[in-house]
């Protein structure tokens, strides 16, 4: 681990993200050596700056690069970097929620709709998180987030994602919710409205109540009644949300074992600077290898680099 990253963890301590404000940041030297990088095409120096400054920093050093040039940095960087190292570093350089609108989009777009991405966006963002997140998917898709999601899925699935999209925080009584769901799930067939109406209308700590209070009700877990009791991709949804109000970093780290290059690229970058080292952690337990050297056995060159940058070390 370089010395610049233990100042700055010295200066954020508190966060559970892997990239953190460089310290000593000074926007102008960066496109200085940027606009040197671009123009000898060295893809290691792009990596090296980009992967080392926050989100915050890498707006300012694109604002600065645009007055000083009179060009856009993305633009820039794609002509030069291509493949998958160049998709990263124009990941990099998109806001936070102007990513995740772009990975929803993403997950739309062409044949095939990627239900898990979905999923796992809308059940790792807040209420908040997701209006701000549908605001700017229409100024940059021109479409009604809430009409994209209605249009690409069907029946129980879709009014799960259309309320996740709307979540909020309402007062419930814990004993009254495990009452509703083992009820839905004890019938001939399981009946998907309590699940869709409790889990995405209640905070993490009552919903973990109920999800503990279901399991000791039930003698089993809830995965194993969703599993049981429901089918397609609303059983699909259910679980996916299960996992991530019991333990998103679980959920993210098990994502992240296929080592499927956009999966493990996207979830690195979406919580490069809030919880990736949760993921780490969660990782290790999971496989017995570090992410650090999982990445090192499965990527390689300057995509590699960058990976191992947002990674930043060891476990």
């Amino acid at each position: 681990m370089d010395t610049e990253y233990f100042k700055s963890y010295d200066m954020w301590w508190g966060t559970l993200g892997t990239v953190r404000p460089f310290p000593n940041f000074h926007p102008d030297r960066d496109v200085v050596e940027i606009q040197t990088a671009l123009e000898k095409k060295d893809a290691g120096i792009l990596v090296r700056i980009l992967t080392n400054r926050s989100n915050a920093q890498r707006q300012v050093i694109a604002k600065t690069f645009d007055d000083t040039t009179h060009k856009d940095l993305a633009i820039a960087v794609r002509k030069v970097v291509s493949g998958d190292v160049g998709t990263l570093l124009l990941e990099l350089l998109m806001p936070p929620l102007v990513y995740e609108a772009y990975r929803l989009q993403h997950a739309m777009v062409g044949l095939g709709t990627d239900e898990e991405t979905l999923m796992e966006i809308l059940s790792t963002r807040s209420g908040k998180q997701l209006k701000e997140i549908s605001a700017l998917y229409k100024q940059l898709y021109k479409k009604e987030l809430e009409k994209e999601l209605k249009g690409e899925t069907s029946g129980d699935f879709a009014k799960l994602v259309v309320a996740l999209l709307h979540k909020e925080n309402v007062a419930g009584v814990v004993q009254r919710d495990i009452e509703s769901l083992s009820a839905s799930i004890n019938g001939k067939k399981g009946d998907a409205a309590p699940w869709i109406e409790i889990l995405t209308s209640r905070d993490l700590d009552h919903l973990n109540k109920v999800l503990m209070g279901l399991e000791l009700q039930s003698g089993q877990t809830v995965d194993q009644a969703v599993e049981k009791r429901f089918t397609g991709d609303f059983r699909l949804g259910l679980k996916i949300l299960v996992q991530c109000i019991q333990s998103p970093d679980v959920y993210l780290a098990k994502r992240i074992t296929a080592m499927k290059m956009p999966i493990v690229q996207r979830i690195l970058v979406s919580h490069s600077e809030e919880d990736l080292l949760c993921i780490r952690v969660a990782y290790l337990k999971l496989t017995g290898t570090s992410l650090y050297t999982a990445l090192q056995k499965q990527f390689k060159g300057h995509h590699l680099q960058a990976l191992l940058g947002i990674c930043r070390s060891e476990d």
